[in-house]
This record gives structure tokens, sequence and C-alpha cells, in this order.
């Protein structure tokens, strides 16, 4: 009788991994090292702590600059803040202007400042003066703004719209330009305080007749105005509520 085939013994389990920094012997007696664990001084380690560094030194400029140009004011070296930034009152800054005619440059700005920030920029200059039925050209509009624009920011801020008038009262603005035909179709009339063709603003001052009290007439009768309205306010009040109490 034939013995039995033998069956190949269990084939031996694989050896675990080395554990790293260690080496072992592959086939050929050569031996197989694992890479080394990165270091903090490696791209990839020290990439967060990079990046914190830098956007640290980022801010410590930032604030530095500013620290700088602070320094800088208190010495009288560095440029102040423009002057259409800066928060102005326009009754004392344009006396030349009553209350209501600035009341109404106010108005008619913002009609058209259709941003609502505070500014009329290219676009909305082009609609105004569309609307005005005196369209301008690209280079014109831009012209426009350039005359006027004290802070080089390309747009027209409330007290540089303000400026506009100024120097169209002061007979300043070329019959041509954009701004003398933005002036005139703009229903505003800057003439009636008697300013009109003036060389520069002093000479309004002097032609104006006593600026502080007509102001105060003003506040008087804006003040009076209010008080009226309320009173009919108050007696319409009153008249509903007694309408009311016939139907109870």
């Amino acid at each position: 009788m034939d013995p039995l085939p033998s069956r190949p013994g269990p084939r031996p389990l694989a050896r675990p991994l080395p554990l790293s920094g260690h080496s072992e012997q592959g086939e050929g007696g050569g031996f197989l090292r694992a890479p080394p664990p990165l270091r903090p001084g490696t791209a990839a380690g020290c990439a967060p702590a990079t990046r914190a560094a830098e956007a640290l030194g980022s801010a410590d400029g930032e604030l530095s600059a500013k620290l700088l140009r602070r320094a800088d004011l208190n010495q009288g070296i560095g440029e102040p803040q423009s002057p259409s930034r800066r928060v102005f009152n326009p009754y004392t800054e344009f006396k030349e202007f009553s209350r209501k005619q600035i009341k109404d440059m106010e108005k008619m700005f913002k009609q058209y400042d259709a941003g609502r920030d505070g500014f009329i920029d290219l676009m909305e200059l082009k609609l105004m003066m569309e609307k005005l039925g005196a369209p301008q050209t690209h280079l014109g509009l831009k012209n426009m703004i350039k005359e006027v624009d004290e802070d080089f920011d390309s747009k027209l801020s409330f007290r540089e719209f303000l400026l506009i008038f100024r120097k169209a009262a002061a007979g300043e603005l070329q019959e041509d330009s954009g701004l003398h035909v933005l002036a005139r179709l703009s229903e505003i009339d800057v003439s009636t305080e008697g300013v009109k063709g003036a060389k520069s603003f002093f000479e309004a001052k002097v032609q104006a007749i006593n600026v502080s009290s007509r102001f105060e007439e003003e506040i008087k009768a804006e003040q009076e105005e209010r008080k009226k309205q309320a009173e009919e306010m108050k007696q319409r009040k009153a008249a509903f509520k007694e309408l009311q109490s016939t139907f109870k």
C-alpha cells in the first residue's frame, strides 16, 4: 500500500514592519531602512509655524506703519486726512449759500447716490447728466470729477458736490464745461444771494447780506413750521377720537 502524500507545512507568518529608525535585512543580504520621521526644521513640519510667523509679522508691520504715520502727523510731517473725508458742517463751511439751497443740493445728491454710500461715482454721474438732458462722454465725466476731486478717489463726496455750486456761483467754471452745465440744469438757483459772477469766495461773502442773521431767521422759520405741523397733527387726532366716540 502506497504511503499517503505528505501535506505541505504551514507558511511562516509575515514579519511585522520595523519601527521607524530601525533597519531590516532583506533579500540578498542588503538592509532596508525606513524613512526617518520629519524633523521640525523640514518644510512640511514648519509650514504652519511659518505661516503664523508671517501673519504676525504682517500685523506688526501694519501697526508700526500706523504708529509712524501718527508720529509724523504730530510733528507736522505727514499728510492730514483729506477734507472730503472729514466730518464737516455744510452750513458753516458754505456760508455763501442759504440753508434752503444746501438742502436742495443735498436732496439732489442723495437722489443720484444710487449706491447709498455717500458718494457719486462715474456711472452715477453719467446717469445724472443723462437725466438732466446733457449726456457726457466717458472722458468728459472723468474731467468733471477731476475738477473738484480733492482726495483723488475718482468720485464725488457731498462736500465736493457742493464745491461745484461754489465754483459756479463764483464764476470759476468755463461755460462749456460739464460742471457748468450740471449747475445750470440742476434748477438750484445759486444767484439769489447776490454772489453770481463773484471772482472768489471772499467777494461772495462781502456781497452776501448778514449771513448769520439770515441763518437764524431760516432756523426759526423751520421751527415754526414744525410746530404748525405738530399742532395740525394733534387736531386731526382729536377729531378722529371724537368721530370714533360717536359710533360707540
